[in-house]
């Protein structure tokens, strides 16, 4: 089956763009034509789901959809750079006559062209460049192009937009587009490749979803024999079989109570929302989402996996029943699924390895805190907040705090009162 590359750009760029996908014998072009910026998302959102890459034909509407934000497969642009401009400065010079010191560019950093122009032994470098992030205006560019060369300060102008291109041409500006070369097409077309292929092993990598269920919730009444455990046990492992064929993968039991889920990351990864919400249980199959306590591992092999996902249930159980942890192949932690504040911390950190050599806290304690101090952007907590952020009890976060101030890594800076009856709260700067 060949891969779909989405190609949108303007119509200069896409001639070029479209005899080069044609030397991809594993690629299957979606081509499309913009005129204007203001009608690239537009255009682009009947096919979002029609591509399983997109190749944009130059840095606006690249900026354009990036920011869009619904785009979820990878994407990139054909840069204006390198042989692209070096043949626009060829033409300039031989066929025109034209200095690069009389020409205004466009789009270029003022250090990429520095560079270019220093690596092309053009001597002078350059006197005229609007620079910009992200996404501008076609109309913006050519008033820029437009005033310099009326001043008489530059005979001509270097655009990488093909609006622009259009404009400064209506305006009597003299101009010149920097179009995409084949080996820059080529080159990025590669890096796609690579970056699809990266993306599918990881799709196909392998995920353990290791689920403690409570089987007293399938009993009714305040006793029960043998039997009806059995039937309890039965009844759940009914469910979370159709749970695994939705998934299309394999249960096993791992101890009373206990289940692992065998399939793969990219299964679980669109089942959960890209890791950030746990699937409706109850819903589709009867499963009491307040019953189930979930880790989820995801490894290379099968092994890996299952181990990584006993590890996530250790940390979601220490979070309170009913919460989903993933751990990642990365050793990164994140969790719980469906929560507004859900954080992602490292098992494995140096520095942490090391404060937690000086302290009596465990690297997992540290590397929560620094998880916590990271999202709310400041070095300062009180006990309260933390115990509230790490699901603990309030003494078990004063001591956390109390001992990085003995070891000389906080500091009390300030006192809260919640409320006039209430005990000050000590404010504690971490000082690590």
């Amino acid at each position: 089956m060949k891969l779909r590359l989405g190609v949108l750009g303007a119509d200069d760029s896409l001639e070029i763009i479209e005899s080069v996908t044609r030397e991809f014998s594993e690629l299957e072009c979606l081509k499309i034509v913009y005129w204007k910026e203001e009608e690239i998302v537009d255009l682009l959102e009947p096919h979002i789901h029609d591509a399983d890459m997109w190749l944009f034909s130059g840095k606006v509407p690249y900026s354009l959809v990036k920011a869009w934000g619904k785009v979820k497969v990878p994407m990139a642009y054909v840069p204006h750079m390198g042989a692209s401009l070096y043949r626009t400065l060829l033409y300039l010079s031989h066929q025109q006559n034209i200095r690069v010191q009389d020409v205004s560019f466009d789009t270029f950093s003022v250090d990429e062209l520095d560079l270019f122009l220093q690596e092309a032994g053009i001597e002078g470098g350059h006197r005229w460049l609007k620079h910009y992030d992200g996404v501008i205006t076609a109309g913006e560019l050519a008033d820029y192009h437009e005033q310099l060369w009326k001043e008489g300060k530059t005979r001509a102008a270097v655009t990488c937009l093909r609006t622009a291109d259009l404009e400064l041409r209506e305006r009597g500006v003299p101009v010149q587009r920097v179009l995409p070369t084949r080996s820059g097409v080529q080159a990025v077309i590669h890096m796609l490749l690579r970056t699809n292929e990266m993306l599918h092993f990881k799709d196909t990598q392998i995920a353990v979803q290791m689920m403690e269920i409570d089987p007293f919730r399938e009993l009714a009444g305040g006793t029960f024999a043998t039997d009806d455990w059995q039937n309890a046990e039965i009844k759940t492992m009914e469910k979370l079989l159709r749970y695994a064929k939705h998934l299309h993968g394999s249960l096993k039991t791992a101890g009373p109570g206990r289940y692992a889920i065998f399939t793969t990351r990219g299964i679980l990864q669109n089942a959960t929302t890209g890791f950030t919400t746990m699937p409706d249980l109850e819903e589709g199959f009867g499963i009491e989402a307040d019953a189930v306590t979930c880790g989820i591992g995801i490894g290379k092999t099968a092994n890996e996996a299952e181990i990584h996902a006993g590890t996530a249930l250790l940390h979601a159980k220490e979070r309170g029943s009913a919460n989903w942890m993933v751990f990642f192949d990365d050793k990164s932690i994140v969790g719980p699924l469906g929560s507004s504040e859900q954080l992602s911390y490292s098992s494995v950190s140096a520095r942490l390895r090391k404060l937690g050599e000086q302290t009596s806290l465990s690297v997992l304690t540290l590397s929560k805190l620094d998880s916590i101090l990271r999202k709310r952007k400041t070095m300062e907590i009180n006990a309260h907040e933390l115990a509230q952020s790490m699901q603990i009890l309030p003494r078990s976060a004063r001591r956390i705090l109390m001992e990085l101030e003995s070891k000389g890594l906080a500091q009390v800076v300030g006192e809260e009162s919640p409320n006039p009856r209430g005990r000050p709260r000590k404010v504690y700067r971490i000082t690590w």
